[in-house]
């Protein structure tokens, strides 16, 4: 029987092997990996430092159950993130992804609420703008509306603040006369449903799948935790995507120096080289569950593994070795200086944003109105085609248009991407965008701006 694929009518080309930052089919067509997959292959592919460690891990331990055992190296793991975090965020729970770590922060925020007997606080509110997972719990935090739209029936309809989106404020301010005017809305939001009945708060530190890297402007975050700590709300921070190096921080959020009650991270985690997601708790969370129930209600079979707890592991020791966090935030920079120097050659690119080895790119038909390309055109699913047919990876987003999802690409490449290859990978980047406003140009679905003879495009 076939395999069933995200979409079941397309032909994927057949990944065969990879070294780096390139992947490489059965045909030998090479791929740069410009997202690493789904921003998770953080340290590049075929390190040999990682297989080994899950060589020796494989040889000793590969499998113990979390209710018969505890391993060394989950052990080891939750002391490592542990002292990482910011503030008190001590306690760790192993799962298998990015979806099930959301589950948990949720089912933890819950129950910190019910063993006071405060039932009552039950709800979250979360962004308009924002992915947290595909599992119901997760999709309900999410405003991800393409994943929801489904599943709505089964659903609660948590989502309601609005996101700290500048390039296309939803409140239709400017930032910094805005005052911050996002997060007022949310301490309104949270006035309205009644803090009472709110159990946490939930936000990514950059919006990645929903929003194309949306990054908040300063300030927000510090003004989401006042506002969490006056209405008596848990600060619940997704950094599955934004942790564990990519942004340049270990943890998104320490951009905004902000400590939340409880964070998830994955994808970095193991990057990409084994299933492995957490859960980090405060003190003042975890003690309070000690001191009633004593008991996490959530867990998996293989919660704590140890073959990718050790995977894990070696990725941590991978990015110290090599300095990889520093690296990013200094690369970084670069990587966004020359993002933006493409924009000013390519109108069909409306913004750019990001931190890290984390950038978006919104895609307009208008820059100068930030007007977006119809839904139905799926701009940023065109681009990543042509792009793969021309031999780079970019992972397509969703961003925020009015009531209508607009469009976006990411390009976040491996932390280990050296200077020929960053080289590269603009090279490609620049032809997959010529060839989609060429072939926009000549369908005639395009602004004034890509008709104009003078523009560089057309002079290569």
């Amino acid at each position: 029987m076939p395999l069933i694929q995200p979409l079941l009518d397309c032909s994927y080309p057949e990944a065969a092997r990879a070294d780096g930052v390139f992947l490489y089919d059965i045909e030998g067509k090479r791929y740069l990996d410009g997202c690493s997959g789904a921003v998770a292959a953080s340290i590049g592919h075929g390190v040999p430092e990682i297989v080994e460690a899950m060589q020796e891990q494989a040889s000793k331990l590969a499998f113990s159950y979390r209710l018969q055992f505890t391993n060394g190296p989950a052990e080891q793991l939750a002391a490592e993130l542990g002292d990482a975090a910011p503030g008190d965020l001590d306690w760790v729970f192993f799962v298998n992804s990015g979806s099930e770590a959301m589950e948990t922060a949720l089912k933890i925020a819950l129950q910190f609420w019910e063993e006071q007997d405060r039932k009552d606080k039950s709800g979250i509110i979360s962004r308009s703008l924002s992915y947290h997972g595909i599992t119901l719990g997760a999709l309900s935090m999410s405003g991800h509306e393409a994943r929801r739209r489904r599943f709505s029936s089964l659903l609660h309809d948590f989502p309601i603040a609005p996101p700290p989106y500048c390039y296309r404020c939803p409140l239709g301010k400017t930032y910094p006369d805005c005052d911050l005017a996002c997060a007022t809305e949310l301490e309104t939001s949270i006035r309205r449903m009644g803090p009472e009945h709110l159990a946490a708060f939930v936000a990514e530190p950059i919006i990645g799948a929903a929003g194309g890297a949306i990054v908040p402007p300063d300030g927000y975050f510090q003004r989401v935790r006042e506002i969490c700590d006056r209405y008596d709300l848990l600060l619940i921070i997704d950094d599955v995507m934004t942790g564990v190096g990519r942004t340049g921080k270990m943890y998104g959020i320490e951009h905004w120096n902000v400590v939340p009650d409880i964070i998830s991270v994955g994808k970095g985690l193991s990057a990409g080289y084994s299933p492995l997601a957490a859960t980090l708790v405060s003190d003042r969370v975890m003690q309070t569950i000690r001191d009633h129930s004593g008991v996490v209600m959530s867990g998996h079979t293989y919660s704590g593994n140890p073959l990718s707890c050790a995977v894990g592991l070696a990725v941590l020791q991978y990015l110290r070795d090599h300095e990889l966090v520093e690296r990013a935030n200094r690369v970084g920079v670069t990587l966004g200086e020359r993002l933006r120097a493409m924009a000013e050659r390519h109108p069909i690119i409306g913004d750019v944003r990001g931190v890290g080895f984390l950038w978006g790119l919104e895609l307009v038909e208008d820059a100068e109105t930030h007007t977006p390309y119809s839904a139905e055109m799926e701009i940023s699913k065109i681009l990543r085609d042509v792009a793969q047919d021309l031999g780079l990876l970019v992972y397509p987003a969703l961003t925020g248009a009015d009531v209508r999802p607009g469009d976006a690409v990411m390009i976040a490449p491996p932390l280990t991407i050296n200077g020929h290859e960053m080289d590269l990978m603009f090279e490609l980047l620049e032809e997959s965008l010529n060839a989609l406003e060429e072939a926009l140009v000549a369908s005639g679905s395009v602004s004034t701006a890509l008709q104009s003879e003078g523009h560089e495009i057309y002079g290569r």
